[in-house]
């Protein structure tokens, strides 16, 4: 009689435990559930309204339901394909400019890894604005634009007010975001896969696709949400070293909630920029969950 006592006692008492457990976690995430609420879900949910009202007489917002600036945003898409277009080709190059780099850190710097890490972070300790302005004398005339008018004759050549540059100056902004996930994966890496793999035949370049492209896949996804997501609402650049020639999403936003004030219609453009970003950002990651399917039924 005494076993079975005991045995339901402490069946009862793990019955309890769970519910513990769950009041002690929940308790714990309170802070940061609150935290996320007020920070990101509220003021998100406050855009969206906004988005649907009407400017006010002075302007600001004024309370309504209309879809007319979801409208206007279909009708002005450019800055959107501007920012797509800019933002997909500096994540594409920070990865290739990164992706070399933070692989030599990692496998070929030796004792002089702490210092180039080091030399990395360095950038981040001076202010984005003057990192940015200091583009303006190495694109400018007596820079790289005066360096081509004087090789290729072309007094007409210019940098700044392009494209080009403020893909070079976006580049140059968010390139320690892709390297650094890199380097940590790379660092990670087991070098016996890589010395395995060359002993049984296989070249660099198999090497790399089939062993060091799937272990750093994590880090390439990383890098690229975290420079990517920046570069599409970037207006700093754009204004610096595009001299306002080069209109993205950013621009576009400053202009309706500062110098317009005409806040529903900036809304309505931070939500589709929203949106846009969430569609890339799912399609590059179903991508790359595809091919690595397809990599890794091809090595069985």
């Amino acid at each position: 009689m005494t076993a079975p006592a005991a045995t339901a006692g402490t069946a009862t008492r793990n019955e309890g435990r769970p519910w513990k457990a769950t009041a002690v976690t929940g308790l714990l995430l309170l802070p940061a559930a609150l935290w996320y609420f007020l920070l990101l879900v509220a003021p998100l949910f406050i855009v969206v309204v906004f988005s649907f009202g009407e400017k006010a007489r002075n302007g600001g917002y004024a309370p309504a339901f209309s879809f007319e600036n979801y409208g206007e945003v279909l009708e002005r898409a450019e800055p959107f394909f501007a920012s797509l277009r800019l933002a997909s080709a500096g994540t594409l190059l920070t990865l290739l400019v990164g992706l070399p780099l933070a692989y030599f850190i990692a496998t070929r710097a030796g004792r002089h890894k702490g210092v180039l890490v080091l030399l990395l972070v360095v950038p981040f300790w001076t202010s984005f604005l003057i990192r940015a302005y200091s583009w303006l004398i190495t694109l400018g005339p007596r820079g790289a634009a005066g360096f081509f008018q004087d090789t290729f004759g072309d007094p007409a050549f210019r940098i700044l007010g392009t494209e080009l540059g403020v893909l070079i100056g976006m580049t140059y902004g968010y390139l320690p975001l892709m390297i650094f996930p890199l380097y940590v994966t790379l660092e990670r890496m087991d070098r016996t896969l890589i010395e395995a793999s060359k002993d049984l035949g296989a070249g660099r370049f198999a090497t790399f696709r089939q062993i060091t492209l799937p272990i750093i896949l994590p880090g390439v996804i990383t890098g690229s949400i975290l420079v990517f997501i920046p570069m599409m609402g970037e207006y700093v650049i754009p204004a610096i070293l595009g001299y306002g020639r080069t209109f993205l999403i950013g621009n576009a936003l400053v202009l309706d909630f500062l110098e317009a004030r005409n806040w529903p219609a900036g809304s309505a453009k931070a939500v589709g920029l929203i949106a846009l970003m969430l569609v890339t950002i799912t399609f590059y990651l179903w991508f790359l969950n595809r091919g690595r399917q397809t990599r890794d039924v091809s090595v069985l």
